[in-house]
Order: C-alpha cells, then sequence, then structure tokens
C-alpha cells in the first residue's frame, strides 16, 4: 500500500513539474514598455505604402530601453537578421519561440539560457525600423501566432 501510494505522488509530482516547464516556456510577458504602433496581420507598409503580411506586434519606446525575454528559454540565434536588424530568436520549447527586432544592442549570445524578464537588449531602430521600437514575434512549430495571445497585462 505504501509503495502505490509513493507511485502515485511521484505522478503527480512529474505531472506538476511539467505543467510548471511548460508554464514557463510560454511567453506571457510585454517585452517592452511603451505602445503598440502597429498590430499582427494585415496593414499599410511604412515603406511601400501597400498593403502587407505584419508577423508580429512592434512596441515603440525610447531608444536603448530595455528589451524582455518574455518565457525562459535558449538564445537559438543573436545577430544581423536582415529587415529585422539585430535580431535575438528564443527558443522555449514545447513548440514555442519568440523573436526581437530592430534592437540597438544585443545582450545575449546564442547557446546562453535567458529566464522570464530577463534584459536581453536594447530597443533600436536597426535593419527595416521607421522609429526605435521592438519587433516582437510569437511563433508555434515555427508558425507566426497574434502576439497579443501571449501578453499579460501591461505593467506600464
Amino acid at each position: 500500500e505504501i509503495e502505490k501510494r509513493l507511485q502515485g505522488f511521484q505522478e503527480i509530482k512529474d505531472k506538476i513539474d511539467l505543467e510548471r516547464r511548460l508554464y514557463r516556456a510560454t511567453p506571457n510577458i510585454w517585452p517592452a514598455n511603451g505602445y503598440v504602433t502597429s498590430h499582427f496581420g494585415f496593414r499599410l507598409s511604412p515603406f511601400s505604402g501597400l498593403e502587407d503580411w505584419h508577423q508580429g506586434l512592434d512596441i515603440a519606446g525610447p531608444a536603448g530601453s530595455s528589451v524582455r525575454a518574455t518565457a525562459d528559454g535558449v538564445v537559438q540565434f543573436a545577430g544581423w537578421g536582415g529587415g529585422y536588424g539585430k535580431l535575438i530568436i528564443i527558443d522555449h520549447g514545447y513548440g514555442y519561440s519568440t523573436r526581437f527586432g530592430h534592437n540597438r544592442q544585443i545582450l545575449v549570445r546564442r547557446g546562453d539560457r535567458v529566464k522570464r524578464g530577463q534584459i536581453i537588449a536594447l530597443m533600436g531602430e536597426t535593419g527595416s525600423a521607421t522609429g526605435p521600437h521592438c519587433h516582437y514575434e510569437v511563433r508555434q512549430q515555427g508558425r507566426a501566432l497574434n502576439p497579443k495571445a501571449y501578453l499579460g497585462p501591461a505593467d506600464f
């Protein structure tokens, strides 16, 4: 009987540990303080004036302000990303990844483990940008999702 109960407790503990890891891997905070200047989905391109698909959310703020990891993970890429400018991609596991574009300065390197809320970059306007902002994307299995569904209440 004791063995059965111990096994039951271990199963409960394993389930709680899995749920905790999944929670920590799911983006759920704002990556930067500021205001949204461009939403996910179709928009008018600030460069061509034509309608295009925007795969993220643009959060404008003062140049040099903090950009934070929105969930625990491992830095998959940190460097120049073409139109994204100075780009960070974080792999959170469970199919989730996030992208942070247009940074002035990158504060992490490929392979670094990061925690939710950790400052990973300073906001900038590198790449194809019209002003300082954080371009933020949430992806699952490589597919861009609306980041608004993964933002907690604004704390600014």
